[in-house]
């Protein structure tokens, strides 16, 4: 008998959840098809939000021939033979892990690409700006693939309720028990519901408790309201960033107990620099050892580096003026203010007029007056240090000496 996930399948876009900047009627995926003009482009995003499953409806409603290639596992003599297939007709290739693709594979496929006689969708969970070579990227669109909300997995479980082979009532406790569980794979997500209606009778309730069982999950009522994995995750990093080390480590101990470390993992690193930031700079590589030897040691051992962590974390100094200043530049940048590169640091203009560039290290204190925002920005100042911490008190000091020397005369950003 077909799974219930397989039945769940989407049959057009419209059908997959999360993704309408793409795939609504609007969007660039769907407008490609309407005007049947292909172009190559790359899916990015988390595994199991439906990358392989928007790249077969893409290529079920092109008509294009279409062959799948797996830079993994896949060598050049494979590829070779689909684009043979280009001398008698265009042809889709569907690339999976992409960012492990070869140069010389690369290589080959390029000019397939660039006089379009092949199409391609690359399939990758990593960032193509980081994982993928310049070559391929700057000749394929990039389109992000969203990770899921719970009003997406929520949604995918109620509608294929009327698809299960029995009639199960479903309580709000036991699909937010699918949500947390599923780690947000509607795939999972389906799984555990078949699996959870296996074992009820017809016209029974599937529960929480029921859920729990099924996933691997310990059966505790960790709150009033069942145990709110998420809001959890907010109240540790609350506490955290509050300085209150017992609430810190209670809430630490609420997640240990439902035993998902890899998100535990996350959090913590997250926590890190967004709330410790310089205030305590070598926290982000305390943190980040000690996230990979709880990872390696797995539990119970695990809670070992975790307490060190949270406890060290909890009672550091805290800052988020990093994250603040970077979150007011791309405020900016989206919101167009911004301007050329000044000459004397465009390597375009450098080219024919290298004398323009001047060499800080040749300067007294590695410093000198030249300014290197454009200049419809200059005396912007994104970057406030706080005076809290030792640290941050010298980034003070020393971006007062650097702002004197460069004649800076502050100005907020707009």
């Amino acid at each position: 008998m077909e799974p219930l996930a397989s039945r769940m399948r989407p049959k057009s876009f419209k059908d997959v959840y999360g993704q309408d900047h793409l795939l609504s009627k609007d969007g660039v995926l769907t407008k490609m098809l309407e005007k049947k003009k292909y172009l190559s482009f790359i899916l990015y995003g988390p595994p199991g939000t439906g990358k392989t499953t928007i790249a077969n409806l893409f290529s079920y409603s092109s008509g294009l021939d279409t062959y799948f290639f797996n830079a993994s596992t896949d060598n050049k003599a494979k590829l070779k033979d689909i684009l043979d297939m280009t001398a008698y007709h265009n042809v889709l290739i569907v690339v999976d892990e992409i960012h492990r693709m070869k140069t010389d594979i690369q290589d080959y496929l390029l000019p397939f690409l660039e006089s379009g006689k092949a199409v391609m969708i690359g399939l990758t969970t990593l960032n193509p700006y980081q994982s993928i070579n310049l070559a391929i990227r700057s000749r394929c669109h990039l389109y992000e693939i969203k990770s899921l909300s719970d009003e997406d997995i929520k949604s995918a479980i109620l509608a294929a309720i009327p698809y299960l082979d029995n009639e199960v009532i479903l309580t709000d406790d036991a699909v937010s028990a699918i949500i947390r569980a599923s780690n947000h794979e509607i795939r999972s997500a389906l799984n555990i519901l078949e699996s959870a209606s296996l074992v009820v009778d017809d016209g029974k309730k599937i529960t929480s408790n029921i859920i729990r069982k099924l996933a691997g999950k310990p059966q505790l009522s960790l709150d009033d309201h069942e145990d709110h994995y998420y809001e959890m995750l907010s109240a540790l990093q609350k506490s955290i960033r509050g300085s209150d080390v017992d609430a810190s480590l209670h809430y630490l101990a609420r997640l240990i107990t439902l035993g998902d470390l890899e998100v535990i993992v996350r959090r913590l690193i997250v926590i890190a620099y967004e709330d410790i930031g310089l205030a305590n700079p070598t926290m982000g590589g305390k943190v980040l050892q000690a996230m990979q030897t709880a990872k390696m040691l797995g539990f119970p051992e695990a809670r070992i580096p975790l307490s060190v962590a949270v406890v060290d974390m909890a009672l550091s100094p805290k800052s988020n003026t990093a994250m603040v200043a970077l979150d007011k530049a791309l405020e900016d940048f989206s919101a167009g203010i911004a301007g050329p590169i000044p000459k004397h640091i465009d390597n375009k203009y450098l080219r024919t007029n290298p004398d323009a560039y001047r060499y800080p290290h040749n300067d007294v204190g590695s410093l000198n007056s030249e300014q290197y925002l454009p200049e419809n920005l200059f005396g912007v100042s994104y970057y406030n240090p706080k005076q809290e911490s030792v640290y941050e008190k010298a980034l003070f000091e020393r971006k007062k000496l650097i702002d004197q020397i460069k004649g800076y005369k502050k100005k907020e950003s707009k």
